[in-house]
């Protein structure tokens, strides 16, 4: 049995874990705050929330975690239900993607952890702290285009596997009636909503906008990302891998996020040449430039992310990790 931890906010990390699970011959068991995360696992354990009090003190433990707030009747809840998961289950490894706090729980247990790590600088204490306790790291990105200098004093424990998309493997079905530019808000949070995309349409109606985010979604985008022009997104993992996946011509904004993650991913795209990136969401007279500048690119070059194989890299990587645990207690 693997134990799969999925970080609530947004839906890459559920779609990452979904893709990797695929993979795995072990069977998983998703541990995460998420209500519903479909199918795709052998089992699904809810997790009580940690972020719902209305006073949280002593979140950070002095600076040696991330969010263990004091006397919070969740925190102690979602706790003790992986305890409890792993004293029943006895997973053979447990995947975080991602928190420090679980992470560090499954290995108190004495359980193997590998960790999904994220780009940005994540030099902090808690990280440097993780990254030390952790079995395996799992890095979605080519370390040929990005390279972080705290990751490499862990070289032996990392994996880059490159970008892991739910697409990957598809066949290209492109959308005839796809749009001259495709807007891809995360349901994690973007600057750019419905409202902007409809400022966009009044601004350039000689093109065709389509915008897909929270009240927009569709069940399967694959071939509007296939079909588009150009995809206008944020910098997010999920969102970069499926976009090279598609072999799309994009245009990429970074959104503020925790320790510079998408900053850090739209700087290592923009040296690459793999996507046109603006450093915050363009005014309308700026797009015509922008829109430009995609269409010169090479979507070709979307190889260099590595999406091909990387969720089975991923998961290979995870089993070896299981498999080596049980050598060692046989």
């Amino acid at each position: 049995m693997i134990g799969y931890y999925i970080h609530h906010h947004g839906s890459g990390h559920l779609h990452r874990a979904r893709a990797v699970a695929a993979h795995l011959r072990l069977p998983v068991t998703a541990l995460t705050s998420l209500p519903d995360v479909g199918a795709g696992f052998a089992d699904a354990i809810t997790l009580a929330r940690d972020d719902t009090g209305a006073d949280p003190t002593g979140t950070d433990a002095g600076g040696a975690l991330h969010w263990v707030p004091h006397d919070d009747a969740g925190l102690t809840d979602r706790m003790a239900a992986i305890s409890a998961w792993i004293a029943a289950a006895r997973p053979a490894a447990v995947v975080v993607d991602v928190s420090v706090e679980v992470a560090l729980l499954a290995r108190l247990h004495g359980v193997p952890v590998a960790t999904v790590v994220l780009p940005g600088e994540r030099v902090d204490d808690p990280h440097r702290l993780v990254h030390r306790i952790a079995d395996l790291l799992i890095a979605a990105w080519p370390r040929e285009l990005y390279d972080p200098a705290w990751l490499r004093p862990h070289a032996a424990r990392t994996r880059y596997v490159g970008g892991i998309s739910r697409f990957t493997g598809r066949t290209r079905e492109p959308d005839p009636h796809a749009p001259d530019v495709l807007v891809l808000a995360g349901a994690g949070g973007a600057e750019f909503g419905a409202a902007a995309v409809r400022d966009l349409a009044a601004a350039h109606p000689e093109l065709r906008w389509r915008h897909l985010g929270p009240g927009a979604w569709v069940d399967d985008p694959w071939p509007l990302l296939c079909g588009a022009g150009v995809v206008a997104a944020h910098c997010g993992q999920g969102a970069v891998a499926d976009i090279a996946a598609a072999g799309a011509r994009a245009v990429l904004v970074p959104a503020a996020r925790p320790f510079g993650e998408q900053h850090a991913t739209a700087a290592a795209l923009a040296a690459a040449g793999l996507a046109v990136v603006a450093p915050h969401w363009p005014a309308p007279q700026d797009w015509p430039e922008l829109l430009a500048r995609a269409a010169d690119l090479d979507p070709g070059r979307w190889r260099e992310w590595h999406t091909e194989g990387a969720a089975a890299r991923a998961a290979a990587a995870i089993e070896e990790l299981a498999h080596h645990r049980h050598r060692r207690a046989s």
